[in-house]
C-alpha cells in the first residue's frame, strides 16, 4: 500500500462537527455502578422474594432464623450488599431505573427483618429476661462482636429460669442477643431504625411494666397513703425492699446490658431505648420511700424511722449500681428521684432524732423504781438507741454533717469527752454519746428521789450497768468504742462502792479491827449484839433491793462478803467458845458465819429468804427467771 494510503488511514483528518460519528449508532456502555448494583439485584432478588410474607405462605409462617441460621446469614448480608450498591449508584445516577427495582427488595428484605426482631423478641422472653442477661454478664463486660459470647457465668449469681440449666438459659440468650444485634445493625444502617426500635420498645417496656408490678410495687397516690393502716404500709415497705434488691440487680441491669447489646451500633439510640423503657418503672420504684414517707401519718415515731432507715439503706446499697444503670444523660431523673428520696429520708431521720433527745428532756417521772432497780426510761432509750446502731453506717451519712450537739444544757462534770475529742470522734460516736449522757442525766435526777442515800448509789449502778452490758451486746460497742465503756465501768465500780460503804459500813464497824485480840466475855456479846441488829437491819433493807444483772449482783455480794466474812468468821471462832453454851450462847450468837454467807448469798432479788442455803436457791432461780436478763 502507498505511503499516502497508510496515512491516511492512521491520520484521517478530524471530522466536522457537522459530520456524524462513526460509533453514534452504538448502545453505550453501563457505569461500572450500574454493573455492582445488576449483579447485587441478581443475587439479592431470589432471596429476598423467597423470604417475602406477602407472596408465599412457607415465608408467611416460617422463621428464617429458627429455618435456617446459614441463610439467615446470607440474607442479612444481602441486605446490607444490596444498600452499599444502592448508596453507590445514586451518587453517580440517581435517576436510574434499577434504584426504584433494588428500593423495593430493600423494602421487602426490611419487612422482613421486622418480621424476625419482633419474633425472636417475643419466642425468647425467657431467655431475655433480665433475670438470665443479669447472670451472663456485666455493664463492665459488654462485648463488641455480635456473635462471640464468653461462655462464663458469675457463680455468685443463683438466679436463673426454673427447669433449664444455666448453661441453656446462657446459650439460648446468646444467641438470641446476637441474632437481635445483627438484625438491628442492618435495619439502622439501611435508614429502618425508626421500625426496629418501635418493635424493641413496645415489647420491653412491657417486661419492664410487668416486672415492676410482680415485684408488688405499684403507683401510690397521696390520699391512698393516707388511708393506709401502718400494718398495711409496712407490709408495702418490706415487699418494697425486696422488689429494689431484684429490680437492680436483675431487672434494670439486665435490661441495660440487652439494650447496650442489641444497640451496639448507636450510643444514641441506646440512650433513647433505655430511658424510654425504664423511665416510668424505675420512678415508681425509686419515688416510693419519698411518697411513703412524706405522706404516712398513722405510723409511731420510732416505726417510721426504722422503716425509713431500711429503705435509706437499701437504696444507698445499691447507688453504685444505679448509678452505673442510669448512667445516661436522659436517665439522671431517674438518678435525682433516688436523690430525693434519700434527702427525705435523711430529714425525718433528723427530726425523729431530734424529737428522741426532746423526750429525754422532757421525761418527767417522780415515782422512785421499786428496788433501785433499771428505770424503764433506761431500758426503752437503750433499746432505741441500740437498733439505731444497727444503722449505723447510713447514720454516719445521715448526721454526718449536722453540727455538734450543744453542751450548754448540761452540767460540764456529765461529759466523758474533752474539746479534741469533740473534733476528733466521728459525728455519730459525738450524737449516740450526747444522747445516753441525756438519758443518764435524767436518771442522776431521779436517784434523788431515794431517801436512803444507798439505794442511790445501787440505782445509779444498776442503770449504768444496763446501759454498759447494752452498749456491749449491740453495734453501740462500735459507734462508742472501748475507751468510751471502760469509763462506764470504772463509774459502775464508782457507784456499786458507794453503795456498799453506805448500806454496809454500820455493819463492819460493829466487828472488831482485831478479831484475835484480847476481848473480855461481855465486850465479845456486846459485840455480837451489834453485830445482829446492824445485820438484821441492812438484810432488811437490802433484801428489798434488785440487781438484775446477774454479774453485777454478784460482784456485790462477793464484795460484801469479803468485807464481812473474814472478820466476822474469827471473831466467831475465836470468841465463841468464851460464852458458854445452851440458850445463852443461842440469844446472844445469832449467826454462824454459813448463816451470814446465806443471807448475803439471797440478796438483790427483791426478797427476803430465809438464809438457808435451800431458799437461796429458790429464791435465785425464780427471781432470775423473772428479771430481763434472764431472757
Amino acid at each position: 500500500m502507498p505511503r499516502k494510503g497508510m496515512r491516511s488511514l492512521f491520520f484521517s483528518p478530524k471530522s466536522s462537527p457537522s459530520s456524524p460519528s462513526r460509533f453514534s449508532s452504538s448502545p453505550s456502555r453501563p457505569s461500572f455502578s450500574e454493573s455492582v448494583m445488576d449483579r447485587t439485584l441478581e443475587i439479592a432478588e431470589p432471596m429476598i422474594m423467597k423470604w417475602n410474607p406477602e407472596t408465599t405462605t412457607f415465608a408467611k409462617v416460617t422463621s428464617l432464623f429458627y429455618e435456617n441460621r446459614r441463610e439467615a446469614k446470607d440474607f442479612i448480608k444481602i441486605a446490607n450488599n444490596l444498600q452499599k450498591a444502592m448508596h453507590f449508584l445514586v451518587t453517580e445516577n440517581s435517576s436510574s431505573d434499577k434504584l426504584i427495582r433494588a428500593q423495593n427488595l430493600m423494602q421487602i428484605a426490611m419487612k422482613r427483618l421486622q418480621k424476625e426482631f419482633y419474633q425472636i423478641l417475643s419466642m425468647n422472653r425467657a431467655h431475655l429476661d433480665p433475670e438470665s442477661v443479669s447472670t451472663r454478664s456485666s455493664l463492665a463486660s459488654t462485648r463488641s462482636s455480635s456473635s462471640e459470647y464468653d461462655d462464663e457465668l458469675d457463680q455468685d449469681e443463683q438466679v436463673g429460669t426454673a427447669g433449664e440449666s444455666i448453661t441453656e438459659v446462657e446459650d439460648v440468650s446468646s444467641l438470641a442477643m446476637a441474632d437481635l444485634r445483627t438484625i438491628a445493625e442492618c435495619m439502622i444502617s439501611s435508614g429502618y431504625a425508626k421500625e426496629c426500635v418501635n418493635i424493641y420498645k413496645t415489647i420491653r417496656k412491657s417486661i419492664i411494666d410487668e416486672g415492676i408490678y410482680r415485684l408488688g410495687v405499684e403507683k401510690l397516690t397521696s390520699s391512698h397513703i393516707h388511708k393506709m393502716d401502718w400494718e398495711a404500709l409496712e407490709m408495702r415497705i418490706k415487699h418494697w425492699l425486696e422488689a429494689v434488691k431484684v429490680a437492680v440487680k436483675t431487672l434494670f441491669n439486665g435490661e441495660r446490658i440487652l439494650c447496650d447489646q442489641v444497640f451496639a451500633a448507636s450510643d444514641a439510640i441506646q440512650e433513647s431505648i433505655f430511658n424510654e423503657i425504664s423511665k416510668e418503672g424505675a420512678t415508681i420504684l425509686f419515688g416510693f420511700p419519698e411518697n411513703v414517707i412524706k405522706h404516712s401519718k398513722r405510723s409511731s415515731p420510732s416505726d417510721k424511722v426504722f422503716r425509713a432507715l431500711d429503705m435509706y439503706t437499701a437504696i444507698s446499697n445499691h447507688w453504685p449500681e444505679i448509678e452505673s444503670i442510669f448512667s445516661f444523660e436522659s436517665t439522671s431523673t431517674i438518678r435525682n428521684q433516688a436523690i430525693a428520696s434519700l434527702i427525705k429520708i435523711s430529714e425525718v431521720v433528723r427530726t425523729s432524732l431530734a424529737d428522741f433527745e426532746t423526750a429525754l428532756q422532757k421525761e418527767h417521772s417522780k415515782s422512785p423504781v421499786a428496788g433501785a432497780s433499771v428505770h424503764p426510761l433506761t431500758i426503752d432509750a437503750m433499746s432505741y438507741l441500740s437498733l439505731l446502731a444497727d444503722y449505723s453506717n447510713v447514720l454516719s451519712d445521715i448526721i454526718g454533717d449536722s453540727p455538734p450537739p450543744k453542751t450548754t444544757s448540761l452540767p460540764e462534770s456529765y461529759f466523758d469527752f474533752s474539746d479534741s475529742d469533740e473534733y476528733s470522734a466521728p459525728a455519730i460516736s459525738l450524737r449516740f454519746a450526747w444522747l445516753i449522757l441525756i438519758c443518764l442525766a435524767k436518771l442522776d435526777g431521779k436517784a434523788k428521789l431515794y431517801k436512803d442515800v444507798s439505794l442511790s448509789y445501787l440505782f445509779l449502778a444498776n442503770n449504768l450497768q444496763y446501759v454498759v452490758v447494752k452498749v456491749r451486746t449491740s453495734n453501740l460497742k462500735y459507734v462508742l468504742g472501748d475507751d468510751w465503756l471502760s469509763k462506764q465501768e470504772i463509774k459502775v465500780k464508782q457507784f456499786t462502792s458507794n453503795y456498799e460503804r453506805l448500806a454496809w459500813s454500820h455493819v463492819i464497824k460493829t466487828l472488831p479491827g482485831d478479831p484475835a485480840g484480847p476481848m473480855t466475855p461481855e465486850e465479845a456479846k456486846d459485840r455480837f449484839k451489834r453485830f445482829n441488829a446492824a445485820f438484821e437491819q441492812a438484810y432488811r433493807k437490802q433484801s428489798l433491793c434488785v440487781v438484775p444483772d446477774s454479774k453485777l449482783r454478784d460482784d456485790i455480794k462477793v464484795s460484801i462478803a469479803r468485807k464481812i466474812m473474814p472478820l466476822y468468821r474469827e471473831f466467831y471462832q475465836k470468841q465463841r467458845a468464851k460464852l458458854g453454851r445452851g440458850w445463852t450462847l443461842a440469844s446472844v450468837v445469832r449467826y454462824a458465819p454459813e448463816d451470814v454467807g446465806n443471807y448475803l448469798s439471797d440478796l438483790f432479788f427483791g426478797t427476803i429468804g430465809s438464809g438457808s442455803s435451800t431458799s437461796k436457791s429458790d429464791s435465785s432461780s425464780s427471781h432470775f427467771r423473772g428479771s430481763p436478763w434472764s431472757r
